[in-house]
């Protein structure tokens, strides 16, 4: 059950605090007005509508509910739409009765809404577009910035997400896990444009965390905050990479670390293993580690082993060859590569990495190169290029 806000005064309520609240309840309203029997398009173009008419009355004239405002606002403006437009008389019809203002209902349905979202009907990009527009209340200009597309491209993408789902009732039973790989996509997104992709995609995932007792929510969110503890040691200051063996560790993010190893014991401690948690407990290690050189490979090794037994990817069998490779000796790590198709992504510059360990600087060096050309962004490629340039330096010395 959603909470009540606190009432605002005028002077309490800055923009920032009006977007993280009003973000908070976009969800929750939404659900209301589907609850009621409006279609998922319609009911969100109202509550987008709500939204507007909140930033501007707000500031001036707090509301002492804002759930309940919204929820008025934004049903009124679904009857008018749904009265101006004769080719939805039936529906008019069966709406007709506009219920009277007052405190929100106390039936939360944001979790269904979370389920719709993610609606198998959806291509992975638009149940990510529409749980970032229905769920996390950002503007359609907003995701296409951070997904660097044109705003128009985006508002299509959307509006046919949405006419996907509008026929899914919201009381249909929903696939947890689906949601979590929604988000998972999210939060790899990590920064563009002017919206926080990682941070909304952990905020979102609180959110779930509060709304349905799963250990592999609790296994993502700790995961989340693991990774994004780190973020400030990633990059130099010439936006370079900077590799976890590298990295600053007095930059990582205390706090959040802690977080993220008190919510992975709780969740590993109810035994329903998931993959998420042991992506967590992973780096969880990396994290408990005060240097590089003090990290816990075998027990990762051991992690790896339960991963790939709960998934068979074989990305996690190729960070588990890396692992191995720390384990037990660069020769170990190319044992257990050998046994991989080498055209996964980021294989050559595993080889090339375990190589370089081993001694076979030529080797290393020429595979490094080859993985450049290969590599995804222009940061990886510059990284990889550099580290090429290194060994090939070293050598001809």
């Amino acid at each position: 059950m959603t909470s009540q806000p606190a009432p605002h005064t005028a002077s309490s309520m800055s923009t920032s605090m009006d977007e993280a609240l009003l973000r908070s309840l976009t969800p929750s309203v939404l659900a209301v007005l589907v609850r009621r029997g409006a279609d998922f398009a319609a009911a969100e173009d109202a509550v987008q509508d709500a939204l507007l008419e909140a930033v501007r009355v707000w500031p001036a004239d707090p509301p002492r509910d804002a759930k309940g405002w919204l929820v008025t606002v934004a049903w009124r403006r679904f009857l008018d739409a749904a009265r101006s437009d004769s080719a939805r008389r039936r529906r008019e019809d069966r709406t007709e009765e506009e219920p009277p203002p007052g405190p929100a209902p106390s039936v939360d349905d944001t979790l269904q809404l979370y389920f719709l979202c993610a609606h198998p009907s959806l291509t992975p990009s638009s149940a990510v577009a529409l749980t970032l527009r229905a769920v996390g209340g950002l503007t359609t200009r907003q995701i296409a910035q951070a997904y660097l597309v044109p705003e128009a491209t985006m508002a299509q993408r959307i509006s046919r997400a949405k006419r996907t789902v509008s026929k899914v009732r919201l009381d249909q039973p929903g696939d947890v896990a689906t949601v979590l790989r929604v988000l998972y996509l999210v939060f790899n997104e990590g920064y563009s444009g002017d919206v926080d992709l990682a941070a909304e995609a952990i905020r979102l995932t609180r959110q779930l965390a509060a709304q349905v007792d799963h250990p592999e929510v609790a296994g993502l969110l700790a995961l989340m905050l693991l990774h994004h503890a780190r973020r400030a040691a990633r990059t130099a200051p010439d936006g370079s990479l900077v590799p976890l063996a590298e990295q600053d560790r007095g930059r990582w993010d205390t706090r959040a670390i802690a977080e993220g190893v008190g919510i992975l014991q709780a969740a590993l401690a109810r035994d329903r293993l998931g993959e998420y948690q042991a992506q967590a407990a992973i780096a969880a290690l990396h994290a408990d580690a005060p240097t590089a050189d003090e990290t816990d490979w075998v027990q990762i090794v051991e992690w790896y082993d339960e991963l790939a037994a709960l998934t068979d990817s074989p990305v996690v069998r190729l960070n588990r060859a890396v692992a191995i490779g720390e384990a037990d000796g660069p020769r170990a790590g190319l044992a257990a590569l050998a046994a991989l198709d080498d055209s996964l992504p980021r294989h050559t510059a595993v080889a090339a990495y375990l190589h370089e360990r081993d001694g076979d600087l030529t080797t290393a060096a020429r595979l490094y190169a080859e993985a450049a050309h290969k590599a995804p962004t222009l940061a990886e490629r510059d990284h990889l290029t550099h580290r090429a340039a290194r060994l090939n330096t070293h050598r001809d010395r």
